[in-house]
């Protein structure tokens, strides 16, 4: 049987900051994935608003790790785990394969949760992985199209609402971003389209918006967004949703309100990948309500000393689903692997800060208790990112992005081709022509 030192599932943050750790040290491991790319999915909402390209934010795990000849990288989905025997089970091109482990480290993230209602995942676009970040700007582009070819006022009006469900970091920085979309590229690239035609209204259920920050950073986050033409509708929930709109109530009202649109974003919340519940039910580890691993103080999985889980789909000691808590984890853990940290150490999480951006020139940044608003923290923003993309093409080619959208009018990954579809309608008994 294929046998291995260390199998990691996953390629995020979490799983890459171990990798790159093990194989520094010489250690033979396998990574599985279910995709061949690293995903930076800060940026995702700058793959879906045209600033950035895909490739730029998700480069190759496979090159990132190929100077390493103790690194193994492979596509495949894990569908099970023998704890006691130590061994997993993994499905490549539509085969089934074993591979024996000493140790496991699992980091395979979180999508998007809807609360018990996932119905609204077929009627709203989600920001998790390359593909939803594409189809959303293919949805946006295809808006701003068919808004200024079309005949009829409230077709258009009704193109040009966007609607983002959950005032996370996500949700306000795409919003945001929608927002200068109309005044700052389409209001300059299409005729009869200006920026005051598009509605963008974010919609949180929490009192503020970012909660995660609160005080006058999210004070300072809704007055940005309100003064570029947002709505921001607090105390808020979302009750239904269709193709054409959505229902808002408001915390102790009884009716709801209908609000039409053609682009309705989801992101207010997450919940832990399938293989959480996988280790859960193999381990007998314990998860919460978004089914996320309770995890041991040394990021160990229920009584298994040889089985570790990082990154989002763990929950431990209320730390925030961010990049930075991945990789200090996916570190903590190929320490231990490795011998350098005893075994049975608390992960010790360093809070370096955190930070969103609004729009141009805006965002906030916050660093224990120093808590910095506009240029500045926008500035330090683009310098912080900027380090942690990896590969010199990568940041070089993000920056000149950068450069082109925020301080000229471009948006250099936006195409848009409409799909070819028959204006009238043949007859069954009609001669169909056969194109030679």
């Amino acid at each position: 049987m294929d046998r291995t030192e260390v199998v990691i599932v996953g390629s995020g943050f979490g799983a890459l900051a171990a990798a790159k750790k093990l194989a520094k040290a010489g250690t033979p491991f396998v990574l599985i994935s279910e995709t061949t790319e690293h995903l930076f999915q800060p940026l995702l909402y700058q793959v879906a608003t045209g600033v950035l390209s895909a490739g730029e934010i998700a480069p190759s795990i496979r090159a990132i790790l190929a100077k390493y000849p103790n690194a193994d990288v492979r596509l495949g989905r894990v569908v099970d785990v023998h704890a006691d025997a130590k061994e997993l089970v993994y499905e490549a091109a539509g085969e089934r394969h074993t591979l024996g482990y000493n140790f496991l480290i699992a980091a395979t993230g979180a999508r998007q949760s809807y609360f018990g209602r996932d119905e609204f995942a077929k009627v709203t676009y989600a920001l998790k992985t390359v593909n939803d970040a594409k189809r959303l700007r293919d949805q946006i582009v295809r808006c701003f199209e068919e808004a200024h070819t079309t005949t009829d006022p409230e077709r258009a009006k009704n193109l040009l609402s966007f609607i983002v469900i959950g005032a996370g970091a996500t949700g306000v920085e795409l919003a945001g971003q929608i927002k200068e979309l109309a005044g700052r590229y389409f209001e300059q690239s299409i005729r009869g389209i200006t920026a005051d035609d598009v509605t963008v209204t974010l919609v949180e259920g929490a009192g503020v918006a970012m909660p995660a920050y609160g005080g006058k950073l999210s004070e300072y986050t809704k007055a940005s967004l309100e003064k570029s033409g947002v709505e921001v509708v607090l105390n808020t929930l979302v009750t239904d949703i269709d193709e054409h709109g959505a229902t808002f109530k408001a915390h102790g009202s009884e009716a709801g309100v209908r609000r039409t649109a053609e682009t309705i974003v989801w992101s207010a919340g997450v919940q832990a990948n399938d293989f959480a519940g996988v280790l859960a039910e193999r381990t007998g580890c314990d998860t919460d309500r978004a089914g996320r691993l309770l995890v041991n103080p040394d990021l160990t999985v229920g009584g298994r000393a040889d089985i570790f889980a990082v990154g989002d789909m763990t929950s431990l000691n209320n730390l925030p689903g961010q990049s930075p808590v991945a990789m200090q984890g996916g570190r903590h853990v190929a320490k231990t692997v490795l011998g350098k940290t005893p075994r049975g150490t608390a992960f010790k999480f360093r809070d370096k800060g955190s930070m969103a951006i609004i729009n141009r020139f805006r965002a906030v940044t916050k660093v224990k208790s120093i808590e910095l608003t506009g240029f500045i923290a926008w500035v330090l923003w683009l310098a912080v990112h900027m380090v942690y993309l990896v590969g010199f093409r990568n940041r070089y080619i993000a920056v000149m992005s950068w450069f082109g959208s925020f301080l000229g009018h471009r948006r250099p990954h936006f195409h848009y081709a409409q799909e070819p579809s028959p204006v009238g309608t043949v007859e069954a008994d009609d001669e169909v022509p056969v194109a030679a």
